[in-house]
């Protein structure tokens, strides 16, 4: 092995952004983007994309998955999208297998073109851990798998994803996770505890940082103080316990970022609490453009059941902006100090009003909470990727 060249790796994950839809995974483009700026690494992207035949807009998300292109160039990475087949509703047992059988095909054709890789960095547990663990025992390939979430908190509750996660720990050369709460669980899963390694997500302040607020919250219209909610309008984000939480705070408004199944019940329970004028639904926004509305508001909410790593948490902190956060692990090890927010004493509506009322009493200097985001740079992060790939290739 040339011990001169960059390490040259293929990352492997469901949860990669596409032309379609930009922000679908961009967490784990960013960490790639910032391991490869290194110049220490390459990487080629195998980043499948569920099969559907019409772009008709009608099909809604599985339109985007048709409009996706088999082959991009993002940010320098070159990026193949094969296709594979999911069962609605009724696929999750069988998930892996649909995958693997699509993705081990399209792998050996690029392989036949002249790829070579190091090492499969994939991203997710279940189905895509699983899967690159099976492609690494037939590519013969050391795999290091990263846990971001529910992979390790919700799904190894099923009896089937559970038999194979575990699996995939085992058969993963290393294992990564993006909180010290997830690595822990991974080895109440089976994982031996030397080969897992927290690596948590950064802050790109290239992207996040403060801009002009007058301008951003004439831009948005703000007047009184105002909360933001960032993120997909799912029932795990729980965004029904801030709107709750609101009525108790006449003189607070709230912003909801994001799209999703949530919104017509959340805005039926906003009408029902009457709070029609001081609730807005400004749908989804471009990553790079969030930061005028972090910018913008007083106080960023997060209310999720379960985070792997909360990266809104630091993008608020990184635009000046502190944060009110669910009391979950992962936004305990993010939320640390006064400077950065409030964690809630519990998850309920009263605890969340509490917490605001907490942290508007005593409002930290907006610059004493951007410098608490700033250490959370991606170097740190970058190389511990580098001595993990390094390691698990003999270099």
């Amino acid at each position: 092995m040339d011990m001169a060249r960059p390490l040259r790796l293929l990352t492997f994950s469901t949860l990669f952004p596409d032309s379609a839809r930009p922000s679908h995974g961009v967490f784990v483009e960013n960490r790639l983007r910032h391991l490869v700026a290194s110049g220490h690494a390459t990487s080629t992207v195998l980043a499948p994309v569920p099969w559907f035949p019409s772009t008709n807009p009608r099909f809604g998300t599985y339109a985007r998955y048709a409009a996706v292109p088999r082959f991009e160039h993002r940010h320098g990475l070159d990026v193949h999208h094969p296709r594979y087949a999911v069962l609605p509703a009724i696929g999750m047992n069988i998930a892996p297998h649909l995958l693997y059988a699509a993705v081990r095909p399209a792998l050996a054709r690029l392989i036949r073109r002249g790829l070579q890789f190091d090492a499969i960095d994939a991203h997710y547990l279940y189905p895509d851990g699983v899967v690159a663990g099976w492609l690494g025992a037939a590519f013969k390939t050391p795999v290091v798998i990263t846990a971001r979430g529910s992979d390790v908190t919700e799904l190894p509750d099923h009896a089937t994803p559970n038999r194979l996660i575990r699996a995939a720990i085992q058969s993963a050369t290393h294992l990564i996770g993006v909180s010290a709460a997830l690595c822990a669980r991974m080895i109440e899963l089976g994982a031996d505890p030397a080969c897992v390694t927290t690596l948590r997500n950064g802050v790109d302040i290239t992207v996040f940082h403060p801009i002009d607020r007058a301008a951003a919250r004439a831009a948005l219209g703000l007047t009184r103080r105002t909360l933001i909610s960032v993120g997909h309008l799912i029932p795990r984000k729980r965004n029904h316990l801030i709107i709750q939480a609101l009525a108790e705070l006449p003189d607070i408004d709230l912003i909801l970022i994001g799209e999703g199944p949530e919104r017509t019940r959340l805005a039926a329970l906003v009408a029902e609490l009457g709070l029609g004028l001081r609730v807005r639904f400004l749908g989804a926004r471009p990553h790079h453009d969030l930061k005028r509305d972090y910018t913008a508001a007083d106080a960023m909410v997060l209310a999720s059941s379960r985070e792997g790593w909360a990266n809104v948490l630091l993008e608020s902190m990184a635009c000046g902006t502190p944060v009110i956060a669910s009391n979950i692990p992962g936004n305990r090890e993010i939320v640390q100090t006064p400077a950065a927010g409030r964690i809630t004493a519990d998850n309920t509506p009263a605890s969340f009003a509490a917490a605001i009322r907490d942290l508007f009493a005593t409002e930290p200097d907006r610059a004493a909470t951007l410098a608490y985001a700033l250490p959370f740079s991606w170097a740190a992060t970058t190389e511990g990727q580098l001595a993990i790939f390094r390691h698990v290739t003999g270099r």
